[in-house]
Order: C-alpha cells, then sequence, then structure tokens
C-alpha cells in the first residue's frame, strides 16, 4: 500500500524499524546495534528504544534491550482474528497425524517467509530416525530467507514475472548451505520450473539434513493466498519419497482448503 507523503509518519517508521531489528540472530541490542539495524541515527535508536522501553515493549539492564512479553499482543490478535490460520490449522493437524511429518502454512513478507501456522504435537527426530523433524527455526511466527526454503520459492513463483523480476533486481543470493542456489540465473530458471510444476522441493537447502516440499494455497479467485509445506529427515524419508508419498497429500489438502481461504 501507498499514501501520500503528508500522511507518512516518519517517527513511527523508524520505531517499527527498531522494534524489527530485534531478531532470533540479535536478541540483544544496544543503541549503537540498533542504529546500524534499523538505519537510522544512534541518538535517534537510543530515544526509540527508551521509549519503546517505557512502554512495556522492551525490557532493559541499561545497555542494552530486549523484546518483553508485550509484544506478543501482536501476535496473539493477529492468530485470533486472522481468518487464514484459523481455516488452516485443522487440516495441518489431521495432516500430521495422517503422515506423522510437520506441516506448516507460510506467507511471504518481502525477502522472508512467515509461518502462519503449524501442527501440533511436534518432536524433534530421535537417533533412529521416527518421530518427526523440527528443522531450525520453524516454529509459528519464524522468519526465514524465502529463497533458501520451498513456501518461498512457490511463493515467488506465484508472483507475475514482471514483480519476479523486480525482487531479484540487485538481489544477491545468501548461502546458508553448500547446497543453497545463489546463482541468479539459476534461481530464476527454479522459480520458473516451480512455476510449471506447481510445487517445490527443496532439499537441504536452507538447513543440511533437512527436506522440505511445498504447494500454493490459492482462494477461490485463483489467487495464491499462502503455502503449505512438509518438512523431512534425510535419513527418515528420501526426496523420491516425499514427492511420492506426501505431494498427493498436498495437493488435495490445497483443493479442500481453497474454498476456506
Amino acid at each position: 500500500m501507498t499514501i501520500a507523503k503528508a500522511d507518512f509518519i516518519e517517527g513511527m517508521a523508524k520505531g517499527m524499524a527498531v522494534l524489527e531489528s530485534f531478531d532470533t540472530e540479535r536478541q540483544r541490542l544496544n543503541a549503537t546495534l540498533a542504529a546500524a539495524r534499523a538505519g537510522i541515527t544512534r541518538a535517534a535508536a537510543r530515544r526509540h528504544l527508551l521509549t519503546l522501553a517505557h512502554l512495556g515493549y522492551l525490557e532493559t539492564d541499561g545497555s542494552y534491550f530486549w523484546l518483553s512479553s508485550k509484544v506478543l499482543r501482536f501476535s496473539g490478535s493477529y492468530l485470533a482474528s486472522s481468518r487464514l490460520p484459523r481455516a488452516i490449522q485443522p487440516t495441518l493437524n489431521r495432516l500430521a497425524v495422517q503422515a506423522q511429518e510437520s506441516f506448516s502454512a507460510v506467507v511471504l513478507d518481502a525477502d522472508e517467509v512467515v509461518i502462519v501456522a503449524r501442527s501440533g504435537n511436534d518432536r524433534t527426530s530421535s537417533a533412529t530416525g521416527t518421530g518427526r523433524v523440527i528443522a531450525y527455526g520453524l516454529h509459528m511466527g519464524a522468519r526465514l530467507p524465502a529463497h533458501v526454503t520451498s513456501t518461498g520459492r512457490v511463493l515467488l513463483a506465484a508472483k507475475t514475472k514482471a514483480a519476479f523480476s523486480a525482487w531479484m533486481k540487485g538481489r544477491n543470493l545468501a548461502r546458508m548451505t553448500p547446497m543453497t542456489t545463489t546463482d541468479s540465473k539459476e534461481f530464476r530458471a527454479l522459480i520458473e520450473k516451480v512455476r510449471q510444476d506447481d510445487f517445490c522441493l527443496s532439499s537441504e537447502e536452507h538447513e543440511l539434513g533437512v527436506h522440505a516440499l511445498a504447494v500454493p494455497l490459492r482462494n477461490t479467485k485463483g489467487v495464491t493466498v499462502a503455502a503449505l509445506n512438509v518438512v523431512a529427515s534425510h535419513d527418515r524419508l528420501s526426496t523420491l519419497a516425499m514427492q511420492r508419498d506426501l505431494l498427493p497429500l498436498l495437493f488435495e489438502a490445497a483443493r479442500e482448503l481453497r474454498p476456506l481461504l
């Protein structure tokens, strides 16, 4: 959404940038680190940090700041009011019971994908390979780089070719594992293949030892609003087994969910 310059509150935008600068990589920030992450001056970052702490959204020891539980009000309100997670959750739970794997629903937010729904009763894989795998960072609300995830690639493939080209312009694709596709030409070809196949199978590009399979979730107008995926460990399932056994389940679930989205 674009708004008139006169309607844009710059101070609020800077405050949100400071709040968003906290993540799993940097859980505690001082004014200098927050300024660098938010792209503002140290003095401005310090004022925003102090204000957010005063409002209860941050905690501090006087030098460093970290998120308080109050920020969960936003996620809690979203999960309670948004139709998308509520519509998808029963299907995720059913799939998890049926396939004994971990399922997620994900949306695209600029350069990242955000998990908005997760199957229940996940557990980490045991030494024998039994149990559903929980890949690193796959928790509710987690944000992952779009280019290395099966869901991100499905959602990027849903863009028009012009919009995808704009997304790619000047972009460096960060390497997460030795398997990550970082060459722009190869990545464009990969996204085109996802468009044609209508699914994406990604193997060890975000985390070694983990495969991920995703399909688009479309509404009744045919617009892709999210992606549905399943993750499995390398020891538990091969990529061929995932495509053979789990892809039909994902496609069927996507068809069932379409009237609800």
